[in-house]
């Protein structure tokens, strides 16, 4: 399943930091000569005049760069460095800005004497000094080999051509295999093929650790994953604590999900003797995070009852049930400046497949890059990407200062595009669309089972192996030699997953997952998003719908739209952990999520009796 939002570029990382608190403990002696300092009106008004300031120039090249980066990703040719210079281009001058020393020395300046500052304008310092970390001009040559690194990466990454069977394929059709295929050699092939392309990401990716740890350490900060986890007010230490929390939580349940799983596809692919751990390319996805497709529930043929409806129905489906809600329609630029399905098999350039959502201006000019196809998987994925959209159409608003238009942190972001994309596949609401028969009689029980196998067995890759890795690799240095070897040792502690066959490290399989290379230290933020999904989830349909969790239908009620928006409006302004326990009564917590599966856990039992427990 797709699950990624990206803002445009890598060098914009602002856009969602809300609360970012500077940990910076580097000395910038300020040029600027020491007079009594004003009163606290004038203050406040020179403070705001640097903001206002920097806001209009920041905005500008923002807009550059996402621009540039909207071509990079979705024109891609193979020997053309066109757009791979002009991407340089624009995030070196975007970089240049953001982490010019004179803005770090003003924005300090005025946060010595915060208290005198209203807390808007405190929050918006904290974001340019949050921006200046990620490319300080005190070290502007590493920045700007990290930025022709990442576009570089990125290139690679995107414009590989993968071969099967002498063939060339697309990632969609690796998926397609590995969810549908039956014959393991086939599917051992696929698989196989989806990690090629590591071979040509390691040196890229350890130039990136070097390049990425140096930048933010110029400005204070022990290492790149430090900075990220900053972001959310927390230490690397803090957010690995709470990551281990949440896999502890949820553990018991995925245990019974691993056990029934290698069971029942040993069975699947008539394999007489059941692995301790589930062999890599068993599973319907390149990397084990999503095994929901071994599940077909009857009565509930999503596959084919939207491969009639064609692509563009689903785009503008997802639409109508936003605007259901009270959210207004998309502006017409959206469809024609998206990139919102395949390219043609005959198209002479490549596009980036990564479903993601983008805010260019950081005003009305907002695109998805996907490329839809007529199934479930995608009918999910493009209510998920609407719901970026949505969130940066409802944060654009007069009460929110461009340097805060992100989300209350970063995985509410992906909590309000994965609330849409759960609340879309439910029963009720399917039935409301004519998608299946409502009189049709469908067991709740594997219903419920194949929401685990997309939710639940998410968790141990995105809060354990994902971000246990990249922890690993920024902050505590991992040796260049061990990249495949922790991968791997992760893979089978927090998952059970085992490759086909031994791994060496001319392979770099953890760079096969887009994120490693392009969104880096911060993949928590999907684990993050799955707990508030599910607390927001479990609001909604107790205190507002008054319906079982279950089967609920938010199609059409305003008030979950208004609930929705109130949380949505505020954007990066408002503080993300009051934010939660207001709306929802309770802090972070995975126990939503847990309850929300508990009915499973009896029957799973059941059917695991007798079976050998490996994890």
């Amino acid at each position: 399943m797709k699950r990624i939002f990206v803002t445009g570029m890598t060098a914009a990382i602002l856009l969602s930091c809300s609360t970012q608190k500077t940990t910076s403990t580097t000395d910038t002696t300020s040029t600027t000569t020491q007079t009594q300092a004003p009163e606290a009106p004038d203050l406040k008004q020179q403070a705001q005049t640097f903001i206002d300031n920097y806001s209009k120039q920041f905005q500008q090249l923002y807009t550059a760069s996402a621009e540039a980066e909207w071509r990079s990703n979705t024109h891609i040719v193979e020997g053309d460095a066109t757009n791979a210079a002009a991407t340089r281009r624009a995030n070196e001058a975007l970089a240049a800005f953001t982490g010019s020393t004179e803005n770090i020395q003003q924005a300090r300046t005025f946060m010595e004497q915060k208290n005198q500052l209203d807390d808007l304008q405190v929050k918006q310092l904290e974001a340019i000094l949050y921006a200046a970390a990620n490319n300080p001009q005190t070290v502007p040559d590493v920045v700007k080999a990290r930025i022709k690194a990442e576009t570089e990466q990125t290139e690679k990454l995107y414009g590989y051509d993968y071969k099967l069977n002498g063939k060339s394929v697309s990632t969609n059709d690796i998926d397609n295999i590995l969810k549908n295929e039956k014959d393991v050699k086939k599917r051992l092939a696929a698989w196989q093929t989806s990690k090629e392309v590591g071979k040509n990401l390691r040196e890229g990716i350890l130039n990136l650790r070097d390049l990425r740890n140096k930048t933010v350490q110029s400005l204070g900060y022990d290492d790149y994953f430090s900075y990220q986890a900053s972001d959310y007010d927390m230490s690397r230490e803090e957010m690995m604590s709470l990551m281990q929390k949440i896999n502890e939580e949820l553990r018991p349940l995925y245990r019974e999900l691993h056990t029934y799983a290698r069971y029942e596809l040993a069975k699947k692919y008539g394999v007489k003797q059941v692995p301790d751990y589930l062999p890599a390319h068993w599973l319907p996805n390149r990397w084990g995070q999503d095994w929901s497709p071994m599940v077909e529930v009857k009565g509930l043929d999503l596959d084919a009852a939207l491969k009639p409806k064609g692509e563009e129905w689903q785009v503008k489906q997802a639409e109508r049930f936003y605007v259901s809600l009270g959210f207004p329609n998309l502006p017409a630029s959206f469809y024609e400046k998206s990139s919102l399905y395949p390219l043609p098999a005959n198209a002479k350039y490549k596009k980036n497949n990564h479903a993601s959502a983008w805010h260019m201006n950081l005003e009305d000019d907002v695109r998805c890059l996907m490329s839809v196809e007529p199934n479930a998987e995608w009918y999910e994925t493009t209510h998920h990407e609407l719901g970026h959209i949505y969130y940066y159409m409802t944060y654009t608003n007069p009460d929110v200062p461009v340097l805060l238009r992100g989300g209350a942190n970063r995985a509410y972001h992906e909590g309000i595009g994965s609330l849409m994309g759960l609340a879309a596949m439910q029963k009720p609401f399917l039935a409301n669309l004519n998608l299946i028969d409502k009189n049709a009689k469908t067991d709740e029980i594997q219903t419920l089972l194949k929401e685990a196998l997309s939710y639940v067995t998410f968790i141990p890759f995105s809060a354990g192996v994902m971000s246990e890795w990249e922890h690993d690799f920024y902050a505590k240095n991992l040796p260049a030699d061990q990249l495949n070897k922790r991968w791997w040792e992760l893979v089978k502690k927090y998952q059970g997953i085992v490759p086909p066959a031994e791994r060496g490290e001319q392979f770099t399989d953890a760079t096969t997952k887009t994120h490693i290379n392009d969104d880096p230290a911060q993949y928590y933020d999907y684990a993050m998003s799955y707990v508030i999904l599910f607390q927001l989830h479990d609001h909604i349909a107790k205190n507002i719908l008054k319906q079982d969790p279950h089967a609920t239908n938010y199609y059409g009620n305003k008030e979950v739209g208004n609930f929705l928006r109130d949380i949505m409006y505020p954007g990066a302004s408002a503080d993300w952990r009051k934010m939660l326990k207001d709306k929802t009564g309770e802090e972070l917590s995975a126990r939503a999520m847990v309850a929300y599966f508990q009915p499973l856990i009896d029957y799973l039992k059941e059917q695991n009796k007798g079976r050998k427990y490996t994890i």
